[in-house]
């Protein structure tokens, strides 16, 4: 898989020639070990076969099909040549990409690059970047949506000539931050185009921050090269960000309607003809929406209906959504808003029609359009109010039962950290002081942020250069000025305007955005704090139990496992965020302990065990010695353990379990197998396309697979095909809104209607193969249908592709399969049980649900019963079964799964060592009888508490 990274290039290289520089290039290849001596051979070879010459400056020198056999592993190495290297033809490179690759994968370096290629004066930019993460960002530059609003048009302005026109179209550009300020003269120097009946057309590319296009007409009546001058464009040109607007007044012009521009009187006529966006200053009106299962198809096409009887624009949103508005016209653009009752709707309308349409559709809307609706509560206070519940801490010397989340046992003071509420006026002092505040307060966070960047590991550093970009993104501080010209403070400006933001991205229902949208309000509450001169709470010195309401992404990066001992967290159950992030960096955790644990005084003496899901406050001298006595005792037994890693599992009476290693992608692959796997039971592709900002091509795939696969030297590899849907949808592959995403379109049942990704998967992962174990399994089965459709495909595919050593089985995730195991037993090679997926479907519990997560326990015998009928059916047909949920490193749960003749274990690679020292330490006949009394239980703390007693 080929991609950029800044460890990859050398800046400030010299050389005199095309030669040269490939010398340079095939020089470095080698000393970084992807090629063999010879290579430049190929290099030499294909640049004489047709120049690799991109354009923009770029080259991307590779070898021929010929020269494959000397590429050790895929990679790219850039060199920067800032003096420049005729590449011939009079081209001239400024960077060149040597490519070490097997296939076709320079094709998909063209795809990453396709965005930054059509970037305007991108060479120049290449040629004069001083650092490689400077030249990175212009390579992996994002395509930018043009700026048209109604602070880029001003009309009848006192303007003497061509020049003082195009310099206040400049000054537009420049203060809605599209442009830099030396954008004013390079536009004086450019060609102007006349368009026709007194329009005119000036850009540039240089200087341009964000496309951005300014329409200016004179007060008067002027004249340009003996042509009338009526109008003027100046557009800051950024790619091709500006092609469907120059159609679009390509055409009005074509039509004869140029006059409705310079003759408008106001921004809006003129964003109406463009196609820009139109200021909500239209007459409005608002409707509470009574229909009780909200805006669905039926209300929805009579609405539609109503409005198309109006020769005019109607708009409706949902006010509290933070969306635009969309036509009323358009069934599909209302069934989009998802409103629901008791939503407030505002309907906007042009001003020709709406005192006509608005009380049409009014009292359309409150008579419940065409349906029989209950009318709402009139107030709040006649809905039934909560009686709210009266909590209180835990008191010394008591216990609290939580989910065991991460085994071990921890003690130390509680560092109690519970989100404050900061207040702050409403109102500022004056515009230049709170503008000078903020703009303190946010270069104080971007100190702060940098300052986490250096001393982070490359993952978590991400976290905060996104946050840092958030801080100095101008649509924020944009917004945020114009608030503050108003008279807002600082501190309400700031937070109005992340909320907004926020709320924005979660209403789209995309679980990536959703977690940009909590990176935002932890930005936001960064700023707020320095605004308010709030710090945060110290940590204690010494080691602390963290407890907090949730762990959630944006506080991975603030965990020091030197420091934080253990894990306490009111919400979550042992799948939650909380829980996984607490087992990968090995710090014992409770999770779903209750909110009354955050009350606890700061300081308070806890002890935690992290298997049995129990929290001690203020625990007595014995009790606590006890417990850190066997606490030493369980190091001694992972020390242990980890010194058998490799050994095999194997019972103390001779029955031998599998233990392999859950992955999300290739990297550290070798770390894996030194942890003692056995093979990869769980590799999570979903993540591969993930880290990609398309699909990644057959190429791409292939690389990654076929890098896992030499890693694992011989051993298997089990591999999920591609697990998305409404729950969580990739960032370009659009999937529509559903009301349950869990229950909807997701795993197989999405990539079966997406039959062309599904296909380039299976030819990727058969050509990666080489004989080597693989088995493919499909995720979200549930109907027999499904697996056949998708074991065809393979099968087709095999045909083309053959693979000695491979097997096709499914995921256990749903209940409908483990009850349909018989059948399916007969016709696929083996099962994987996704425990997580497969309780919460049991159950009927979203395992991220703030209060009940913490009931979905995977030890429950309505899911053990589920396993039990899975592997009596496999066997039964000579198939094997693996468990790869969370429930399989569970310490209590290692002794029923074994009894319930599980084949094998997947597991996080940091468990596998304890893992198969538990299976050691077990005999097989007592796990069958702990299984059998398991599965005769009413609950799972039954079940836990019966392994207890074993």
């Amino acid at each position: 898989m080929l991609e950029l990274a800044n460890e990859q290039i050398a800046m400030g290289q010299v050389a005199v020639d095309k030669a040269s520089a490939l010398r340079l290039l095939a020089d470095r290849l080698v000393a970084d070990g992807l090629v063999a001596e010879g290579y430049l051979d190929g290099l030499q070879a294909r640049e004489a076969q047709g120049s690799t010459f991109l354009g923009q400056g770029i080259a991307i020198p590779h070898g021929t099909p010929q020269t494959r056999d000397l590429v050790f592993a895929t990679g790219v190495r850039l060199l920067q040549f800032p003096d420049g290297v005729d590449w011939g033809d009079g081209q001239i490179v400024y960077l060149a990409i040597g490519i070490a690759a097997r296939s076709d994968e320079h094709l998909r370096l063209l795809q990453l690059l396709t965005r930054a290629l059509g970037e305007t004066d991108l060479a120049e930019a290449l040629r004069r970047a001083s650092s490689a993460d400077a030249l990175l960002k212009l390579l992996q530059g994002a395509p930018r949506e043009l700026e048209l609003d109604a602070q880029l048009i001003s009309l009848n302005l006192p303007a003497d000539d061509f020049d003082e026109l195009a310099w206040r179209g400049a000054r537009l550009l420049q203060r809605a931050g599209c442009v830099d300020s030396g954008f004013a003269a390079l536009l004086q120097q450019a060609e102007p185009l006349p368009l026709g009946e007194g329009l005119w057309w000036l850009h540039s590319e240089r200087e341009v921050l964000q496309p951005g296009l300014a329409f200016v007409t004179p007060q008067q009546p002027l004249r340009h090269r003996d042509q009338p001058l009526n109008g003027l464009f100046c557009l800051a040109s950024l790619g091709a960000a500006h092609q469907a607007l120059l159609e679009r007044l390509c055409q009005v012009l074509i039509e004869g309607r140029g006059q409705t521009l310079y003759q408008a009187t106001s921004s809006r006529d003129v964003l109406q003809v463009l196609g820009g966006e139109v200021p909500a200053d239209w007459p409005s009106v608002r409707v509470m929406l009574a229909n009780p299962h909200g805006l669905h198809a039926r209300p929805a096409k009579v609405l539609a209906q109503l409005a198309k009887g109006f020769d005019g624009e109607i708009r409706i949103r949902v006010t509290d959504s933070g969306q635009a508005g969309v036509s009323v016209k358009s069934l599909s653009r209302l069934l989009s808003l998802g409103a629901r009752r008791g939503q407030e709707l505002e309907l906007i309308a042009e001003p020709s029609i709406a005192a006509d349409a608005l009380p049409v559709l009014l009292a359309a809307i409150e008579q419940g359009l065409g349906e029989d609706v209950e009318p709402l509560p009139s107030t709040p206070e006649l809905a039934p109010q909560p009686v709210p519940e009266t909590l209180q801490a835990p008191l010394p010397g008591t216990q609290v039962q939580g989910v065991g989340a991460a085994p071990g046992i921890a003690s130390g003071p509680a560092h109690v950290r519970v989100e404050r509420e900061i207040d702050y006026p409403l109102r500022g002092e004056s515009c230049a002081q709170e503008r000078a505040r903020l703009r303190a307060a946010l270069a104080a966070v971007n100190d702060e942020l940098q300052a986490l960047v250096q001393r982070s590991d490359k993952a978590i550093a991400e976290i905060f250069v996104t946050h840092q970009e958030m801080l100095a993104d101008p649509a924020l501080t944009d917004e945020v000025d114009q608030r503050l010209t108003q008279g807002e403070s600082a501190a309400a400006a700031w937070m109005t305007v992340i909320e907004a933001a926020a709320s924005q991205q979660e209403a789209l229902r995309d679980a990536l955005l959703a977690e940009r949208a909590a990176d935002l309000r932890d930005v936001g509450r960064r700023v707020l704090a320095q605004l308010c001169g709030v710090t945060e709470q110290a940590e204690p010195q010494q080691p602390y139990v963290l407890v907090m309401a949730e762990v959630g992404p944006s506080d991975v990066a603030r965990l020091d496992p030197q420091r934080v001992a253990g894990i306490v967290t009111a919400h979550g159950g042992a799948t939650a965020h909380s829980a996984i992030v607490a087992r990968a960096l090995g710090i014992p955790a409770v999770v779903g302990a209750g909110a009354a644990i955050l009350l606890l005084e700061p300081g308070t003496a806890l002890l935690l065990d992290g298997q049995r899901g129990k929290v001690s406050v203020a625990p007595p001298a014995d009790e606590l010695q006890r417990a850190l006595a066997e606490r030493d005792q369980r190091e001694q037994r992972l020390q242990a353990a980890w010194s058998q890693r490799h050994a095999p599992a194997v019972t103390r009476d001779g029955h031998a379990l599998e233990v392999f290693a859950n992955i999300g992608d290739s990297s550290g692959i070798d770390k894996v197998v030194e942890q003692g796997a056995e093979g990869v039971g769980l590799l999570r592709t979903e993540l591969i396309f993930m880290a990609h900002p398309q699909v990644p091509d057959v190429a791409t795939q292939e690389a990654e697979y076929r890098r896992v696969l030499d890693g694992l030297q011989g051993r298997p590899l089990v591999v999920r095909t591609l697990d998305v849907g409404g729950d969580k949808p990739l960032p370009y592959w659009p999937i529509a809104a559903e009301d349950n995403p869990f229950l909807g379109v997701r795993g197989v049942r999405l990539t079966l209607q997406r039959p062309q990704v599904m296909e380039d998967q299976l030819r990727a992962l058969l050509q990666a193969a080489d004989d080597r174990p693989l088995r493919i399994m499909f995720p979200m089965v549930g109907q027999m249908h499904e697996w056949r459709a998708a074991k065809a495909m393979v099968e087709r595919l095999r045909q083309d592709i053959p693979v000695a050593d491979l097997q096709v089985g499914i995921m256990i995730e749903v209940p409908s399969a483990a009850l349909l195991a018989p059948q399916l037993a007969r016709e696929v090679d083996f099962f994987s049980i996704g425990t997580n997926d497969l309780t919460q479907y049991t159950l009927a519990i979203d395992r991220g649900h703030s209060s009940l997560s913490a009931q979905a326990d995977g030890l429950h015998p309505a899911v053990l019963q589920l396993i039990d009928m899975t592997v009596r059916a496999a066997h039964a047909e000579g198939k094997w079964v693996g468990v790869c949920g969370e429930l399989a490193a569970d310490p209590q749960a290692v002794s029923v799964l074994l009894g319930l003749a599980v084949d094998e274990l997947s597991v996080s690679p940091r468990s596998i060592a304890e893992v198969k020292a538990l299976v050691r330490q077990a005999d097989y006949s007592t796990a069958c009888a702990l299984a059998r009394e398991a599965l005769q239980q009413d609950s799972a703390e039954a079940v836990r508490a019966l392994v207890e007693r074993y």
